[in-house]
């Protein structure tokens, strides 16, 4: 699965299969959304109280187990740790905030464009320009450290909350939220959805398939391999919404998103140069945290604890654009990602990345 065909074939898979979950439920455009399916959750588990977005989405379980499973089975299960977590935290509580001011993860943006939304054009761009601020800070020596061997119990414990959150999925006790409408009530069924995550976990796990990824080793590196899963994505994800009739071309009347350009640019370039920063994009986080990466646990946690902030105090944007409170926040975020960036500067550091992690060395 190292090889391009190995990631065209991914990329292929997880378009289809997110059309396949429009098709069956999911709202248009977002059948895969790690960063609105992580917001769901928190609000399903009461974290925030914006009642058309919660749901215990059972995608994400799948894809954290799937990757858990092939990591243990291969025996890349490597519980690892202590590198920077409070930064990693308020890392992936800001790369949350810029995607939802754009109104979806990386990987949503690159479903919106093969749906026709032009609006994921302009997110695009920003994301491409926040991941080469980020490249700029990784060779001028940028480090979040090294990490450390942590106990297989603490590994093992994010795969256990997941099959937690399933139980409470089909369980459904009075004190887990569910949407009655909204995008947080639009949902392929439980074991459709769960089907599709395992399958995305043990791909992306086999393949390192990063949306930020991708694009920074094509810039980096000149090193086209991930960047290959992002275009076929895009690629098969246009087909399925022209075979189903979802594809819609233009930039008004879209799916759970907005027509406002600047601010969709400046989302998805929050979100990418603080993914730059992470070492992956949000899937990407998923799955290292599935491997047993405690640090991607934090930024996970990071990311819903952003989530749940977004919607408690009006910072997301709807479909009629982004909030005042939202507008702030982004901007906030790029000072705190430029005071991150510049105070973790190791002058005599030469930085590689590879497979959507960091290496740093003296």
């Amino acid at each position: 699965m190292d090889s391009k065909k190995g990631i065209i074939f991914t990329g292929a898979v997880i378009g289809i299969l997110a059309v396949i979950l429009v098709r069956f439920g999911n709202p248009v455009n977002m059948g895969i959304c790690i960063a609105c399916f992580i917001r769901d959750t928190a609000g399903s588990l009461g974290l925030h109280r914006a009642d058309v977005v919660q749901y215990i989405r059972p995608e994400i379980i799948g894809i954290v187990l799937g990757a858990f499973m092939i990591a243990f089975g291969k025996k890349e299960f490597d519980v690892r740790g202590g590198s920077s977590p409070f930064i990693r935290f308020i890392l992936g509580f800001v790369v949350m905030i810029g995607a939802l001011m754009f109104l979806g993860c990386p990987l949503r943006m690159v479903l919106r464009l093969g749906g026709g939304d032009l609006n994921a054009l302009i997110g695009l761009a920003g994301f491409v320009v926040g991941i080469i601020v980020g490249i700029i800070f990784l060779k001028s020596g940028f480090s979040l450290k090294r990490t450390y061997r942590l106990s297989k119990f603490e590994g093992y414990l994010f795969p256990m909350v997941n099959i937690g959150l399933f139980i409470l999925l089909l369980t459904a006790p009075a004190f887990i939220f569910f949407s009655k409408k909204g995008p947080g009530a639009a949902h392929a069924s439980v074991w459709i959805a769960l089907a599709a995550g395992l399958i995305i976990g043990v791909l992306v796990q086999r393949t390192r398939l990063c949306m930020v990824g991708g694009i920074r080793d094509a810039i980096l590196f000149k090193d086209t391999y991930l960047i290959l899963g992002f275009i076929s994505i895009f690629v098969f994800a246009t087909l399925g919404n022209l075979y189903f009739g979802f594809y819609k071309l233009g930039f008004s009347g879209q799916s759970i998103a907005h027509a406002d350009g600047l601010w969709n640019f400046l989302g998805m370039a929050l979100a990418g140069w603080g993914s730059v920063l992470l070492g992956g994009c949000p899937l990407r986080q998923l799955i290292l945290a599935a491997e047993g990466n405690v640090d991607s646990v934090i930024t996970i946690l990071g990311m819903s604890a952003g989530a749940a902030f977004a919607h408690n105090f009006s910072l997301a944007s709807s479909a009629q654009g982004p909030s005042p409170n939202g507008k702030i926040a982004v901007l906030i975020g790029f000072a705190l990602l430029l005071m991150i960036a510049y105070f973790n500067l190791e002058k005599d550091v030469k930085a590689t990345v590879k497979g959507g992690v960091r290496v740093g060395t003296n």
